[in-house]
Parts: C-alpha cells; sequence; structure tokens
C-alpha cells in the first residue's frame, strides 16, 4: 500500500466536540434574537444533523416544524442567510473564547504531523470563517497547508466533492491520503473519494454506522489526559489509548 503523505481532518465533532454544546446552543441563541419561539433539544439536534449544512437544517426545520409564525416563500432565502450569518458569529465567538475546547488528542496528533512534514488539511461544511477560527485561533501553532470550508464545494458529504478538492488541493493520490472524520456521511465522503479512514467517535456518532472506516476510536488520546478506546482495527495496530502517526504509518503500510 501506498505511504501516508497527507492527513486531512473533519472539524465539527473531530476537532473540537462542537455540534451539541456548540452549533445547537448557537442555532438557539440565534432563534431568540430573530424573535422566534422554539429550540432545537438535544435529540432532535442528532436528527438535525442527518441533514448537511447549517443552512439546509433550517430550511429543513422550517419545511417540517415550521418556525412557528407565517414565512413568505420569497422571504425564506434572505431570512435563512441572514440567521445563518449570526449563528456563525456566535459560534465563532464561542470558540474565541475558549468556551468550547480541543478533543483528546487533536493537537497532539497534528504536531505529529507536522513534525513529520506531512500534508495537513481541514476539510469540513461548516462556514469557512468558523473554520478558520479553529484552524488560525485555537490551534494558531498548526501549521495547515490548506482549510477548505463552508461553500467551497456545492455538494456536501457523504458527496466526496471536498475530498477530491483535497486531492487536487495536495497533488496526491488517495491511496496516500488519511481522513479523520466522526460521521457516517464523512466516512461516506472519504470513503467514496479513495482515502484511508480513521473514525474517531462523540456523543451523536457513537451509534452510527462507522463500519466503513478502517480505524475506530472513541478518541485519539492523550499520554497525559483522556484515552481512547478502540472500536474497530486490525491486527498490528498498538493501540494504548493513544493513536500516534507513527502507529497509523506503520498500520497502512501493512
Amino acid at each position: 500500500m501506498s505511504k501516508i503523505k497527507a492527513v486531512f481532518f473533519d472539524q465539527d465533532g473531530v476537532i473540537i466536540d462542537t455540534e451539541r454544546d456548540g452549533h445547537r446552543v448557537s442555532f438557539n441563541r440565534t432563534f431568540e434574537e430573530f424573535g422566534f419561539d422554539f429550540e432545537w433539544g438535544v435529540e432532535y439536534y442528532h436528527e438535525l444533523l442527518q441533514v448537511a449544512g447549517g443552512k439546509e437544517r433550517m430550511k429543513h426545520h422550517l419545511r417540517t416544524k415550521g418556525f412557528g409564525v407565517e414565512i413568505e416563500p420569497e422571504e425564506v432565502d434572505e431570512l435563512i442567510k441572514n440567521m445563518h450569518l449570526r449563528k456563525t458569529a456566535i459560534f465563532v465567538e464561542m470558540i474565541e473564547s475558549g468556551e468550547l475546547p480541543l478533543r483528546p488528542g487533536v493537537k497532539r496528533l497534528m504536531k505529529e504531523i507536522n513534525d513529520a512534514g506531512l500534508v495537513l488539511g481541514v476539510c469540513t461544511t461548516s462556514n469557512e470563517r468558523a473554520a478558520k477560527a479553529v484552524a488560525y485561533g485555537v490551534l494558531k501553532d498548526i501549521r495547515f497547508d490548506f482549510v477548505l470550508a463552508g461553500d467551497v464545494v456545492s455538494k456536501k458529504k457523504p458527496d466526496p466533492e471536498i475530498y477530491n478538492l483535497a486531492l487536487e488541493k495536495s497533488g496526491l493520490t488517495p491511496e496516500e491520503c488519511l481522513v479523520v472524520e466522526d460521521s457516517r456521511n464523512g466516512v461516506l465522503a472519504a470513503k467514496a473519494a479513495g482515502m484511508k479512514v480513521v473514525a474517531t467517535t462523540n456523543t451523536y456518532t457513537e451509534k452510527e454506522d462507522l463500519s466503513d472506516a478502517d480505524i475506530i476510536v472513541t478518541a485519539l488520546g492523550d499520554p497525559d489526559g483522556e484515552k481512547g478506546q478502540l472500536k474497530k482495527g486490525g491486527p498490528g495496530l498498538a493501540f494504548d489509548g493513544v493513536l500516534r502517526l507513527g502507529q497509523l504509518m506503520v498500520y497502512f503500510a501493512d
């Protein structure tokens, strides 16, 4: 098999456990600011995560449950656009304030990737401003070769478009690239692009079918912090609760 030369990270749920306590909360604060009398609960938001993209989730809610007041069809796109801009601003404020910490092992593994001279990228459907706040703010001492986010592609995951774009940016073959994802849609997108996949689960994705991933762990793990549990990984993966780049290089070289 080809040697790994690049690692691409999804953002939400992988780098930061943003969905339940980040995006959901910022959506609800936005709804309140815009005068709507409803909020997205933890379980309902899990359902909404099956719809890729924040603007798309709001439109889905409007179609299926309504906003509690009449919204004229010609007003929908502008309203959703403005609400999503405000939601993103709230979310970025939460990130920049340190309200949302990094998941265990993320910064450590990224540092190992930098030290090894591999290509490092972010591939997310999250808004570009939010993605850059994480990559160039929270992770300012990590070197990223590129951050692909938001509307840079027309099709959301599970479509492989964003990972195909990452291949173009890196100039590498799919066999040379490893993706770190957390959701079924993300895993399917990366696999459709022909890449190797590590899935790291969270509250919302631990019960999803991630079986297409090559390796599944509950967290990437830190030597002096939270350790991960191995859910899937064939013989030869020496996992002690911390998933290291060296282990991955050996595992995928076999």
